[in-house]
């Protein structure tokens, strides 16, 4: 009898990877994104008025981001999964009725709170349905996460494709498509089981389980966790802030709207193929030539952005959507593996949290930069910004991975 529980706990845990990938799949299919810029201007809006609309969306994320983490951790992933994927469908659906920067709030705010809810506990769960499963922390986890970008980005290309086959038709179809397409998330969180060890632990480390806590072990705990900590909310704004440049960057470029979807197809299987491909390039040339890699694209992008016209200009692009994927993998990867699992999605919540207040500092002025000076003047910017971030946060970090390679050694 006891064998025949295991063996369904077992196949649970199994599915749970599987529908883990599935939601991360419907989360990042975002049909409106190739065209986004155009439809927001559709709705009176102007390129400073767009990424102040962003910084809202950042704004409660900041606000969120943390207690939803923490959320996540005492009271399960199944639950943050499943209040974040009805948020994410009735934000969407909102979006149909959208009609001025009012109403864009609103939806801003609403996909927001998913967006906190389920960034953090969808990697957490699938590091500890794998945990679960294999007993011990193990290149299944490493496997695992690169396998999660791969799909994320090409959730994002696929999206894209659709999206810009309806935006032709209408954007009006096109919000439709991605409202049906939120509400997939919802079906798919109901159907995941929490790992049962997980419950366990929350049993009896619950009562240590507080902010302070988790935030004392994140900075001083290990050289290198702070410093990756530090390191990938950073590296995250270098292609949350091209997100938002690039399509204007096109339609100054003259590249018809028809082919937006293609080229933002383009971009993110540059980001799979990076995803996939990351532990290989670690193993072969080692962490310090990826870290490297991570701090010198987005330098060589932006400015490349800046100085190149046409085609180069658009090609170039796509070092920064390269370094996108390395990000979300490496970086990502040897955070997690650094933290316990009971304070894992906290753990994830914390770096979303600092990305997304940096957005706040950042983002209204590059926008404003974008549309009073022109965009070779934010990409500039933006490159002479990722020359000090190199200095001062990538060599950091590439440091204290040598000293702990030494000591090793030693």
């Amino acid at each position: 009898m006891f064998e025949h529980r295991d063996t369904i706990v077992v196949k649970k845990l199994q599915r749970n990877i599987k529908l883990v990938y599935g939601l991360a799949f419907f989360h990042c299919f975002m049909i409106i994104v190739p065209v986004i810029v155009p439809f927001f201007m559709s709705k009176g809006l102007g390129l400073a008025d767009i990424f102040y609309l962003q910084t809202v969306y950042a704004a409660t994320i900041v606000l969120l981001e943390t207690p939803s983490g923490y959320f996540a951790d005492i009271f399960g992933r199944r639950s943050a999964l499943l209040a974040g994927s009805i948020a994410h469908g009735f934000g969407y659906l909102l979006l149909n009725f959208a009609s001025d920067f009012s109403s864009l709030v609103i939806f801003e705010i609403t996909v927001g709170i998913a967006g906190s809810l389920l960034s953090g506990a969808d990697l957490a769960l699938l590091y500890d349905s794998q945990k679960a499963l294999n007993k011990e922390e193990s290149a299944t986890h490493s496997t695992g996460i690169a396998q999660l970008g791969f799909i994320k980005s090409c959730a994002e290309g696929l999206g894209a494709l659709l999206g810009d086959v309806l935006a032709l038709w209408s954007f009006e179809a096109m919000v439709l498509g991605q409202s049906i397409a939120a509400w997939v998330c919802f079906f798919l969180a109901l159907m995941v089981v929490e790992p049962q060890y997980k419950n366990d632990e929350q049993k009896t480390g619950s009562k240590n389980l507080n902010i302070a806590n988790i935030f004392r072990h994140m900075w001083g705990s290990d050289p290198i966790l702070r410093n990756v900590f530090i390191a990938i909310p950073v590296y995250n704004l270098a292609t949350i802030h091209v997100v938002w440049l690039v399509q204007p960057y096109w339609e100054s470029q003259n590249i018809s709207l028809a082919i937006f979807g293609v080229l933002w197809f383009t971009q993110s299987l540059v980001a799979g193929i990076a995803s996939k491909s990351s532990f290989s390039i670690e193993r072969k040339h080692g962490a310090t030539a990826a870290l490297l890699l991570i701090g010198v694209l987005p330098v060589l992008g932006y400015f490349g952005m800046a100085w190149l016209q046409g085609w180069p200009g658009i090609a170039i692009c796509l070092l920064l959507f390269f370094g996108r994927g390395l990000v979300q993998v490496i970086l990502v990867n040897a955070l997690n593996r650094r933290v316990p699992s009971e304070f894992r999605a906290t753990a994830n919540s914390l770096t979303s949290f600092t990305f997304r207040l940096g957005f706040i500092a950042t983002g209204p002025l590059v926008g404003f930069v974008a549309q009073s000076a022109g965009l070779p003047a934010a990409l500039n910017l933006l490159g002479a910004s990722f020359v000090l971030v190199f200095i001062f946060i990538m060599l950091p970090l590439i440091r204290s991975v040598e000293s702990s390679h030494k000591q090793k050694t030693a």
